[in-house]
């Protein structure tokens, strides 16, 4: 199957030299991984930034959070027997891991679209709490009820769970600390309930058995989850063999839930899909694409802080059109337009 994706001519629509850090003493390694909506008549990004001080020939060198919320950096020496630093995004310093960045979330909004700038008036949203100390990643964004619920996750030396917000005016937020404990990312919450129940979908991982496959959960109030089933696994030597996970909310269409997920191989060259879910019962797949309908092949999606990776949990709809908003290299913010029928077709349905 081939690359359906319809990109920007403007790509990247974001590069970290874009925004200004934080903190002194810091810059910005990369802009990623946006969840995205609508609000007062514009898009909005909600845009992982991902930070860190210069680093030299010498050390490397990342800040984490203190539980009390301030920033602390790190310096470890590269000949330190102790350190394990052969990945750009995790090191392993005395059997523990630590990100080579600390991430905080930052709103934009545009008026086409295309251009996006920070709005005055709204907060950035940081980490906070002993279970966030390595920052708050990857948000997803679900309008459901009047309400926006904001999926992250949340780092910390205790692993990688799952956190969660909501608001109504994006500047008082209501906090719900971990949803769902380590180890566990990805989590898409549908924008409708279906039989009076909230679904997500979402990512646990196993080491020793199983993998890192999209499960499925049901919940009364959108906070509290159960009854969950494995219902898209990876396959052995193909473009999803490593890993997958889900991108944004699925998309209601007339044949099913239609979710654009990301699967990596085993050497993480990552990579969107698609699968259908039925509209009752979504733990039931319908269809699944055999190719990936999007996969890195521009000089912005190959070369970067971390290349050959397109990845996106944001997107808006407008009939047939999905315009999606797009990680790319972990470095650039992209966009990309994709068409409902078109994908359906490829998947048979």
């Amino acid at each position: 199957m081939a690359d359906i994706a319809k990109r920007f001519p403007q790509n990247p629509l974001l590069s970290p030299k874009d925004l200004k850090a934080t903190t002194e003493g810091l810059h910005i390694a990369c802009l990623l991984n946006p969840g995205v909506f609508r609000f007062d008549g514009k898009v909005w990004l909600l845009v992982r930034v991902a930070e860190r001080p210069e680093q030299s020939e010498v050390k490397v060198s990342f800040p984490i959070l203190t539980a009390t919320g301030e920033t602390t950096i790190m310096e470890i020496a590269l000949d330190d027997s102790d350190l394990i630093a052969t990945d750009a995004r995790v090191v392993r310093y005395k059997g523990v891991d630590y990100l080579t960045t600390l991430s905080h979330l930052r709103l934009l909004c545009s008026d086409d679209g295309v251009k996006f700038y920070e709005p005055e008036g709204y907060g950035r949203l940081f980490g906070s709490g002993p279970l966030q100390t390595f920052g708050i990643e990857d948000c997803r964004v679900t309008r459901l009820e009047n309400k926006y619920y904001l999926t992250f996750t949340a780092v910390s030396d205790s692993g990688v769970g799952v956190g969660m917000r909501t608001t109504t005016d994006w500047k008082n937020f209501q906090t719900y600390g971990m949803i769902l404990p380590p180890h566990n990312k990805d989590v898409a919450i549908f924008e409708e309930k279906i039989n009076g129940k909230f679904y997500t979908l979402h990512r646990p991982s196993s080491v020793d058995i199983g993998g890192n496959y999209i499960w499925i959960a049901e919940s009364p109030d959108g906070e509290h989850w159960g009854n969950h089933k494995c219902i898209v696994k990876t396959r052995e030597g193909m473009w999803d063999s490593g890993r997958v996970g889900a991108g944004a909310a699925p998309i209601k269409t007339e044949k099913g839930w239609l979710e654009i997920y990301h699967g990596a191989t085993k050497a993480h060259r990552y990579c969107l899909g698609a699968v259908l879910l039925d509209l009752n019962d979504p733990s039931k797949v319908i269809a699944r694409t055999t190719g990936p309908i999007m996969e890195p092949t521009e000089a912005y999606e190959t070369t970067g802080f971390f290349g050959h990776v397109v990845f996106t949990n944001g997107h808006i709809v407008d009939g047939d059109n999905i315009t999606i908003y797009y990680g790319a290299a972990d470095e650039f913010v992209c966009g990309a337009k994709f068409s409902i029928m078109e994908i359906l077709a490829a998947m048979g349905v």
